[in-house]
């Protein structure tokens, strides 16, 4: 049985960008998603004030800020390869007292995923509310980060929506 090999390792186990040279240009995208959950208070204080603080538009800023580093990424994860994306659009929606979903989506034509394009848009998203609701309360958290779709490459992947409770 074979073991399973890290794509960014050389022979020799030594880091190395993945060789995409060879690969076919297609129609490449991604999806990620990032949960932010505001004490009860923030959440109350930020719906009241039509999402925005001091430092402006809380969620206009969020999804300039995703957008931003979704087109950097290349910028700030050594292995991944600079991308001009065809698009990225970053969604973000409050679910309930408290709960805030920031969804980023990534499409490009290109030899290589936009996987951590998006997941780069959708956390940086996700900091920047943080960033911004912070004077409100240090209690804001942020999880559950993680790939919700990516297709267009050798493998397609999907994952199953979790059910909210109503």
């Amino acid at each position: 049985m074979r073991r399973p090999r890290l794509s960014h390792l050389d022979a020799r186990d030594r880091p190395a960008m993945v060789d995409v040279g060879g690969k076919d240009v297609t129609q490449r995208t991604a999806e990620a998603e990032a949960h932010i959950r505001l004490p009860p208070a923030v959440a109350r204080a930020l719906r009241a004030s039509g999402h925005r603080t001091a430092k402006g538009p809380v969620f206009d800023t969020a999804i300039l800020a995703g957008v931003m580093a979704a087109k950097r990424t290349h910028e700030l994860i050594p292995f991944c390869h600079p991308l001009a994306l065809d698009d990225c659009q970053i969604e973000i929606a409050q679910r309930g007292a408290g709960a805030i979903v920031v969804r980023c989506r990534v499409a490009v034509h290109h030899r290589t995923g936009v996987e951590m394009e998006a997941l780069t848009g959708a956390a940086v998203a996700a900091l920047t509310i943080y960033d911004m609701c912070k004077a409100l309360s240090h209690d804001i958290e942020i999880g559950g980060l993680k790939l919700m779709a990516k297709a267009g490459g050798r493998r397609t992947f999907k994952r199953r929506r979790e059910r909210r409770a109503a």
